[in-house]
């Protein structure tokens, strides 16, 4: 009796250690959120956003079918240009007044041969539409002091008139000033939380 308690009592724990859920945070200080785009048909405009907030939950420790949430504020946007920084917070794009947040509610991360896909609703201007960004997990390590640490890239285009986003002048050559669609890069260091 005292040998199938003890092997159930292994069973239990193996199985509450394995779905355990991790909860990781990012580091802003190691974390980029970044986008670029087309200006004038000729050249790339980039630009970052410095306050946001992600957020991951994992069961395994290699990430897959992770969680995972980003909120953003508009008003964080930089392009190294003030004017420009003002012209993207206007209703011509973000309208940081009355949609103060860029959000994405991750709905899977999957493994796909050395990649991961992530696959999540982005809301940009209260517009919410599915994507699928593709992820690099560049592994896990142990900080000096105790931390662990995981690191991701994440990278997608999407097309900024699926969100209202409708500036759109046009150059007599032909070819808009702003292009319509949008590379995000996102270099994310995660810690985990204790």
């Amino acid at each position: 009796m005292k040998k199938a308690l003890f092997t159930l009592g292994v069973l239990v724990t193996g199985v509450l250690s394995t779905s355990a859920q991790s909860t990781w945070k990012a580091d802003p200080t190691h974390t980029k959120v970044s986008f670029a785009v087309s200006h004038l048909v000729i050249s790339e405009v980039e630009g970052q956003f410095g306050e946001f907030d992600i957020s991951a939950t994992s069961k395994n420790e290699d990430f897959n079918g992770e969680s995972i949430e980003v909120n953003i504020k508009v008003n964080s946007v930089d392009t190294d240009n003030e004017q420009r920084d003002g012209h993207l917070k206007s209703g011509d794009f973000f309208d940081a007044e009355k949609h103060p947040q860029i959000k994405f509610k991750g709905k899977s991360l999957k493994k796909s041969g050395k990649k991961y896909k992530l696959v999540g609703d982005l809301t940009i201007r209260d517009v919410t539409k599915t994507v699928e960004f593709e992820a690099d997990y560049n592994g896990t390590v142990k900080d000096p002091w105790g931390n662990t640490r995981a690191g991701f890239k994440i990278e997608g285009t999407i097309n900024r008139f699926d969100y209202g986003l409708k500036y759109n002048d046009l150059l007599e050559a032909g070819g808009a000033v702003v292009g319509e669609e949008v590379d995000i890069t996102v270099n994310v260091e995660l810690i985990k939380q204790s």
